[in-house]
């Protein structure tokens, strides 16, 4: 899979949107998040008021990044889940088609096992949705020539 910048277009975006939607609802959550392995918050539901989305997009993508180094100290590619557990609210995090970071943040509403299932049904989809993306992305991309410095400086004067 290709790992080069992503251009993500409307109709993949509200897919996206749509399927969080449907897992905030399933998994009875209160925010879920979508975040690129680069930190980088690609979309959001649920009651993110009170969250800085930027710092849990940064910090989500380097507990992934952290704990794939862990990972890789024990022989294993990665760890594509990972559950934090706090006295009020819980974090679920797992990695979708390699590039993706589905953040969950529930509490005691909900429980783990009913968040894991939800996950596994919603990744799948995910997955579906980012496979679409990557390759108009990728279609998109290969038609445009790269800029170069004049190009750049041109589009200053």
């Amino acid at each position: 899979m290709s790992q080069g910048n992503l251009i993500l277009r409307e109709p993949e975006y509200e897919a996206f949107l749509s399927i969080l939607r449907k897992l905030l609802a399933d998994a009875s959550a209160k925010v879920v998040f979508l975040v690129d392995k680069n930190g980088t918050l690609l979309a959001s539901v649920g009651d993110a008021v009170g969250f800085d989305t930027t710092s849990l997009a940064s910090l989500a993508a380097g507990n992934i990044a952290a704990t794939g180094g862990l990972a890789n100290l024990i022989g294993e590619k990665e760890f594509s889940i990972l559950f934090h557990e706090g006295e009020r609210d819980n974090m679920h995090l797992s990695v979708v088609a390699e590039r993706l970071i589905l953040v969950v943040v529930f509490d005691r509403r909900s429980s783990v096992g009913l968040v894991r299932l939800r996950v596994r049904q919603a990744t799948a989809r995910l997955a579906a949705v980012m496979a679409v993306a990557v390759a108009a992305s990728d279609a998109e991309q290969g038609g445009v020539e790269e800029l170069t410095e004049a190009d750049i400086e041109s589009l200053f004067k």
